[in-house]
């Protein structure tokens, strides 16, 4: 993708396209996500109503009075699967003037294609940055992000975040830099912070398991699939981890144009960090994209192994987990 491709691309993936504050339907059993919609409708309001769009941060402050905030940012702490990124998307929608939506990687990719001063300049006057699952997984994006927020800020942009980690934990687990303490400290003072609590939908519509087809079922699935008129990729587990490694994670998006079912063969248990990492990545994008996953050999819910799931990157890796558990179940039969 060329800089400017991945800029245009900061736009909510398609199952939130049409996302809004009436479409979420929060779980009775917790309250707190009927607040979280209520406090992000006004979030958006706060300018719709007033438009203070053009306005610098000092004017939109004493517009956030309704919501009870001064801080020109809200961000949506709670666990995998209720419902934050709905809320972050539907906020986006209704939120006026030139805006950004995008996952932390992507924003961090697009600095690393633009250049700061270049990133900068094309969010500068932005009046909305989103960004979905805000983590920190090393030292590097810690700076990079609070520096390129905290400009942004200071010329009159909001930011709104998801993320499964508290803001003043980010990057907690990960290292230890005393260093890098203070950028993380000028992270969490940008943010409002609002805890979602709930049940993960996506393991209560597939029962909670990765769905595993037989090798000897596979082609059976393929071809069903091709009479269908879709484009299938089928390739090793293996193969795929392999050929991740020669690709950036930028271009993950465009391996999987036009591609409408993946076929992954002979799934095994990954230690090596740097590849579960990178298939975390790629697993993000082939969910954004909504594409439906057929894999044989070992659930892909249980494919994070050498003790990844109690190591620094455990909540990025439960996401994943729920997340190929959605993946594998939207490609059961009884589903398609």
């Amino acid at each position: 993708m060329t800089a400017q491709e991945m800029v245009d691309a900061l736009v909510p993936p398609p199952q939130f396209r049409t996302a809004s504050f009436d479409s979420y339907i929060p779980d009775e059993n917790y309250a707190s996500q009927l607040e979280a919609v209520e406090v992000c409708r006004n979030f958006a309001g706060d300018v719709t109503a007033k438009g203070t769009s053009g306005l610098g941060f000092i004017s939109r402050l004493l517009f956030s009075k309704k919501t009870n905030t001064t801080k020109p940012g809200i961000y949506l702490d709670g666990g995998f699967g209720v419902g934050k990124t709905h809320l972050l998307a539907a906020t986006w929608h209704a939120y006026p003037g030139r805006k950004y939506f995008g996952t932390f990687i992507e924003y961090t990719a697009l600095v690393g294609a633009l250049g700061y001063q270049n990133a900068v300049k094309a969010f500068t006057g932005a009046s909305l940055i989103a960004i979905d699952e805000f983590e920190l997984d090393d030292p590097g994006d810690t700076m990079v992000m609070s520096k390129l927020l905290g400009e942004l800020v200071d010329t009159g942009t909001c930011v709104a975040a998801t993320s499964n980690t508290p803001p003043n934990a980010l990057g907690e687990g990960r290292f230890a830099a005393q260093d890098f303490l203070r950028e993380i400290t000028k992270l969490s003072s940008v943010f409002e912070t609002l805890r979602i609590d709930g049940v993960d939908f996506r393991r209560r519509a597939v029962e909670g398991e990765a769905i595993v087809t037989k090798s000897e079922q596979l082609q059976a699935q393929v071809d069903t699939r091709v009479e269908q008129g879709q484009t299938i990729s089928r390739d090793s587990f293996r193969g795929v981890i392999d050929h991740l490694a020669k690709v950036h994670p930028s271009r993950y998006v465009k391996m999987l144009e036009e591609i409408d079912t993946i076929v992954l063969e002979d799934v095994k248990e990954l230690t090596n960090q740097a590849e579960a990492l990178r298939f975390v990545a790629f697993i993000d994008r082939v969910y954004d994209a909504q594409i439906p996953v057929i894999a044989s050999g070992l659930p892909l819910d249980e494919i994070f192994g050498g003790g990844m799931l109690e190591g620094g990157y455990r909540k990025k890796y439960l996401r994943s987990v729920s997340r190929l558990i959605a993946s594998t179940g939207a490609a059961a039969p009884s589903l398609v």
